[in-house]
C-alpha cells in the first residue's frame, strides 16, 4: 500500500490540508495526519480544529523509513511558518529527498522546500507573494509543478490539481484519472 503523511501545524490552511487528504484516500493511499505539535488537535488557519492521527513525537514509524511515498505540506499563514520553523520536519523532507522520494507543498509552504535548497533549478509554484522565498527556482504561475519527486501547488482554489498531481505521481496517471471522473473534474 501507498503511504503519505501530511504534516499539520497551528495556523494551516484546511483546504489544502484536508482536501489534499481526501483525494489521496480516494485514490487507494494511506495518509497519516501528523500534529508538530505536542497536542493532535490542531488548529487552522480559519479557527477549524482538526484532530491529526498522531504527533510528530508519537509517530510510530521513522518518518525517514521507506514506508512513505511521500511527505506534503499544507500552506495557510502562520502554517507554513510554524512548518519552516521545525528542524524535525526539515530533516524528514530533507532524508526523503535524498532518497527521491516525494516531497509536496502547496500554497506559501513551498517556502520550506526553498530555504532547505530543494527547489534549486526546479520549476515550482506558490501563493502569490511567497514567489522570493523559492529560492533558486524558475517561479511560474501554473497551478501545480511536478519536477522529479518535488511537487508544488499553488493556493487553495487549487487543491484539487495538487491532490490529484500527487495521485499521479504516487499511484498512477490512470488511478488520478478515476479519482478525477469520481469527483466530476
Amino acid at each position: 500500500m501507498k503511504k503519505a503523511i501530511v504534516f499539520l501545524a497551528n495556523g494551516f490552511e484546511e483546504m489544502e490540508a484536508l482536501g489534499t487528504v481526501d483525494i489521496l484516500r480516494r485514490g487507494g493511499i494511506e495518509v497519516t495526519t501528523v500534529s508538530i505539535t505536542t497536542n493532535t488537535v490542531v488548529m487552522g488557519a480559519h479557527n477549524i480544529p482538526v484532530t491529526a492521527d498522531t504527533t510528530l513525537d508519537n509517530l510510530c514509524q521513522g518518518i525517514n523509513s521507506p514506508a512513505y511515498d511521500a511527505l506534503i505540506l499544507p500552506g495557510g499563514m502562520p502554517g507554513a511558518s510554524n512548518l519552516n520553523d521545525s528542524e524535525a520536519v526539515k530533516e524528514a523532507l530533507l532524508g526523503q529527498y535524498r532518497e527521491g522520494r516525494i516531497v509536496a507543498a502547496i500554497c506559501a509552504a513551498p517556502m520550506v522546500l526553498g530555504g532547505l535548497g530543494l527547489l534549486k533549478g526546479r520549476n515550482a509554484t506558490c501563493y502569490p507573494g511567497f514567489e522570493t522565498k523559492l529560492i533558486g527556482a524558475n517561479v511560474t504561475s501554473e497551478a501545480v509543478e511536478v519536477s522529479d519527486n518535488v511537487i508544488t501547488g499553488k493556493g487553495p482554489g487549487l487543491v484539487m490539481n495538487f491532490g490529484l498531481a500527487l495521485v499521479a505521481a504516487i499511484k498512477s496517471e490512470a488511478v488520478a484519472e478515476e479519482v478525477a471522473a469520481g469527483l466530476l473534474l
